[in-house]
């Protein structure tokens, strides 16, 4: 069953550089009744002060997505890559069978992000890391399929699960359906 919770109730901690709301217990914040949704571990709501991030730190067997909602995120990867995610685009990072990556706020402005993190249905595969806009525009008033591991979903970045993560931009009182089943 799907849960309303108000931004008052989640948990978090303010670092400084980092204030952090979190959905479900996660570091320093643990409620037995709020651990996961289904494969859904994480659902963070972040806010990355200017100039500061993550530094380098390791992750397996999770897909983490990361919807930048103001600013700009930079990522950079053992694997190599290296890009920069603006507001309103999305970044996935299948962490697979290991990878060890930072993340930073290079913009002189705070950067906000949803980073949502699920448990891969599919394990053990190499990890990667891959980044993609999502125009406003193309979603204003629908429902767009941002991240999937559906076939079908070809114009959404690919997860190792079998979750699909959608998005709409409304405008104030609008509405917008998204069928699920």
């Amino acid at each position: 069953m799907i849960e309303r919770r108000p931004f008052e109730s989640l948990g978090g901690a303010n670092h400084g550089w980092l204030n952090a709301k979190h959905h479900f217990s996660f570091a320093n914040y643990y409620d037995p009744k709020r651990m996961s949704w289904g494969n859904l571990r994480v659902w963070n709501d972040d806010e990355i002060a200017a100039g500061s991030g993550f530094p380098p730190h390791p992750h397996a067997d999770m897909e983490i997505v990361t919807y930048v909602r103001d600013g700009a995120i930079t990522h950079e990867d053992s694997l190599g890559n290296k890009g920069r995610t603006v507001a309103g685009d999305v970044q996935v990072m299948s962490a697979g069978t290991g990878i060890r990556h930072a993340e930073y706020n290079a913009e002189p402005d705070l950067t906000r992000i949803f980073q949502i993190w699920i448990e891969p249905t599919r394990r053990g595969e190499a990890p990667s890391w891959g980044s993609k806009p999502f125009p406003k525009g193309e979603r204003s008033g629908q429902f767009v399929v941002l991240a999937s591991g559906f076939d079908g979903d070809d114009d959404a970045l690919p997860i190792r699960t079998d979750a699909r993560i959608v998005a709409a931009t409304l405008k104030a009182g609008d509405s917008a359906d998204y069928p699920l089943g």
